[in-house]
């Protein structure tokens, strides 16, 4: 029998991939969203997209005789300074729809029987060396008051609930997106005196975690969401440094970031050693413990040193031997890439795709005409094939395209390992251009795949 799980915060770091996953797993999503055109771009898979501002009063339909609800919504603590502005719309984005989310679900006559719930480590304060488990007192702080005050939100649920007080989450995007750049510029280095505790998770592992909380009865209250190795920020930074393969050798003193930050500065400063006992006694086993192949798996995609990723996904609603066929057509290729790419191939060196084939094409980035030739390295239909750039403006690119049958259609993956040339210089433009005019085209390509695939 198929399950609905009904999730807030699907388009955010976490819960995209987290759709995915569930997806994969064969449960049906109900997604509440702000905006519809963002949501389905966002997660192009045969979902509910119901929209709501967070707000305004749900109806108990939306999960009346569901099986589960994940709820992750919330104001981004690091999205600005905090004024007194900010500061009410963080608490806000957080108690005021959970509220109304309880409120909708106590009206059901079927309500679901278990809620995971987003919190944070947070909650624990600025504790220096102190071991934090789930029993430990709550601490003073802003960010302190909103966890406690968020997971009392959550007590409306009369059903299973259990909370991830949730740490510095590793993964392509996110907290470690925003550290990465002045680490490869050979600019980074402990944040004051890097003794204070971080306590992390990598991605993979927090989404794990989520499925593994929603589908284990015998969980339930809340549950530290980090890995079972914190570190020091000084030891953070020694192994970030290792990992960009530069050095960390520049300190940023206390006062700089209070000024920088103000009161948010909190969230790089605070120390909280936190431990996962609680999830491990249960069974939980993490597939990245330590930070070091943490950021590995992160930094180094496919054994490729200094490369970025962008992945993306798709369902498509014909059998993936229909779906692996039109891709495998180059011509077809035009037909989705944007206009503005002014994609062209000049030739081919068979006449049709196969393991070993090299094309020629041109295009233009950002306006200026450039030559490419691929290499198709791996070929496997109607399942996968992977192209390489052998000549053209990138250090590396390397392109995976996965098809796989899912509930009635073809879920297409892809995942591009990419490298700007010039060293240092190729990562401030990949900041600044290239990871954004990516996720331009594959956007472009999710909505023209739907017009020009047969039906």
């Amino acid at each position: 029998m198929e399950k609905t799980i009904v999730i807030t915060g699907a388009t955010g770091f976490v819960g995209k991939k987290l759709c995915l996953e569930l997806f994969l797993r064969g449960y049906k999503l109900r997604i509440l969203c702000r905006s519809m055109q963002k949501a389905k771009t966002m997660i192009p898979l045969p979902v509910d997209f119901i929209v709501w501002n967070g707000k305004d009063t749900l109806p108990s339909s939306v999960f009346e005789g569901t099986d589960g609800v994940i709820h992750l919504a919330g104001e981004s603590v690091a999205g600005g300074r905090w004024t007194e502005k900010r500061k009410e719309k963080i608490l806000e984005s957080r108690t005021q729809t959970t509220s109304q989310i309880c409120g909708a679900i106590s009206q059901c006559q079927n309500p679901p029987p278990v809620m995971v719930g987003a919190s944070a480590i947070g909650i624990y304060g600025d504790r220096l060396n102190e071991s934090l488990s789930e029993t430990s007192s709550a601490g003073s702080d802003f960010l302190a008051r909103v966890c406690v005050a968020w997971e009392e939100s959550y007590q409306g649920f009369k059903g299973r609930l259990v909370l991830l007080r949730t740490g510095v989450v590793l993964g392509h995007g996110g907290a470690l997106e925003k550290m990465l750049l002045p680490f490869r510029l050979g600019a980074g280095g402990r944040l004051a005196s890097g003794d204070q505790w971080m306590s992390w998770i990598h991605l993979d592992d927090l989404v794990k975690m989520y499925i593994f909380s929603l589908e284990n009865p015998s969980l339930s209250g809340a549950m530290n969401a980090v890995a079972p190795r914190p570190v020091t920020n000084k030891e953070f930074t020694k192994e970030l440094g290792l990992a960009v393969k530069m050095p960390a050798v520049f300190p940023v003193p206390r006062a700089i970031l209070k000024l920088v930050f103000g009161e948010m500065s909190s969230i790089l400063l605070a120390s909280q050693k936190v431990v996962a006992d609680k999830i491990i006694a249960a069974g939980f086993t993490f597939t990245y413990p330590g930070l070091a192949e943490a950021l590995r798996s992160i930094l180094s995609p496919g054994g490729k040193s200094g490369c970025s990723v962008f992945s993306s996904y798709q369902w498509l609603p014909l059998n993936k031997e229909a779906v692996f066929k039109f891709f495998s057509q180059a011509e077809n290729l035009e037909v989705i890439t944007p206009p503005w790419v002014n994609f062209k191939i000049l030739k081919m060196s068979d006449d049709k795709i196969k393991e070993g084939t090299l094309i020629d094409y041109k295009l233009k980035i950002k306006g200026v005409p450039a030559s490419w030739k691929t290499l198709i390295r791996r070929w496997s239909p109607p399942n996968e094939f992977t192209d390489d750039q052998v000549k053209g403006p990138y250090t590396i690119w390397s392109h995976t395209h996965r098809f796989m049958e899912l509930q009635g259609g073809t879920l297409m993956t892809d995942e591009v390992i990419y490298k700007a040339p010039f060293g240092p210089i190729g990562h401030i433009v990949n900041e600044v251009m290239i990871r954004s005019d990516v996720a331009k085209i594959f956007n472009y390509r999710t909505f023209k795949i739907h017009e020009v695939l047969p039906k």
